[in-house]
């Protein structure tokens, strides 16, 4: 393999939200063989870089679901914003369902309820870890998020549309009601030119349909004179689909659910078992790193 695209959160990162030793040096290995290595993710750079750098690695990223693409440099090569009038369907339609939305712009992660945003992201992370998890922890995490200005706070989110160089590139839509997500899912696929995937339970990615990570990532190998064929994707989820479809090889981890792992080639172990570093060895046909 020529290339290994890698999802992040359930694949290249474990429960602990960090790249675990076995990962790093994994890619560092194959990417002393010559092999190019992508992180392919739902996060915005500012997101993805923490766990990465705090492994020692500098990677490039494909990132908001293929909005966006950075060299490893932090060089921004290419970016696909929602048109105007996409964002305000999309805002339509959620606020009449009352479900509750975020938005990845070109300047930052904006909402405009900081409780909910608190609430939502502390539901989140306590079904994510389930009986293990610590609420008190959990709290400290989710309130950090709009300390530290990962997620800014807007009374509109037309304020933040109307400024100069800006564009929204995803809206990410959290609901645990099945239905009600059911039911925005049919009523966003009636939007032209709208990609709707999920990348974990209870949640909705919305982004132009040009922004995918297949489609990012078939420009990215392009650009480096690499074939698809030669290319390897790693997911567990259904945002992470579009890549499975172009890659020459197409691995889902073994925490992904049942539907993910009919459209890859393979299963390799879970996130919690170092699935992604099984998954690139196995790939350069070696055991264990010299």
């Amino acid at each position: 393999m020529k290339c290994i695209a890698l999802d992040m959160d359930g694949t290249l990162l474990g429960h602990s939200h960090e790249v675990e030793v076995e990962e790093a040096d994994a890619i560092r290995f194959a990417r002393k063989q010559g092999t190019e290595v992508v992180i392919c993710t739902g996060r915005s750079r500012k997101e993805a870089l923490l766990p990465i750098e705090k492994a020692g690695l500098s990677l490039p990223m494909i990132c908001v679901n293929g909005a966006q693409t950075w060299s490893e440099d932090g060089e921004l090569l290419s970016a696909v914003h929602l048109e105007t009038d996409q964002f305000r369907s999309v805002e339509s339609i959620l606020t009449e369902l009352d479900i509750y939305f975020e938005v990845y712009a070109t300047s930052g992660n904006y909402t405009t309820d900081a409780d909910k945003a608190v609430s939502v992201f502390i539901d989140l992370l306590s079904s994510f870890q389930g009986k293990d998890s610590d609420y008190e922890q959990i709290k400290k995490a989710a309130q950090k998020r709009i300390n530290e200005g990962s997620v800014h706070i807007v009374d509109d989110y037309q304020d933040v549309i109307g400024n100069e160089g800006e564009g929204f590139l995803k809206v990410l839509a959290f609901s645990f009601d099945d239905h009600k997500l059911q039911k925005a899912r049919e009523l966003l696929d009636d939007i032209e030119e709208l990609a709707v995937s999920s990348s974990g339970k209870g949640n909705l990615e919305i982004t132009n349909v040009k922004a995918q990570k297949g489609f990012a990532l078939a420009e990215f190998v392009q650009n480096k004179g690499i074939t698809l064929e030669d290319t390897m994707a790693v997911g567990d989820n259904y945002n992470d689909v579009s890549m499975f479809t172009l890659a020459g090889k197409a691995v889902a981890m073994g925490n992904a659910d049942d539907t993910v792992k009919s459209k890859a080639d393979e299963v390799t172990l879970t996130n919690d078992e170092h699935g992604v570093a099984h998954a690139i060895l196995n790939a350069l046909n070696v055991s264990e790193k010299a």
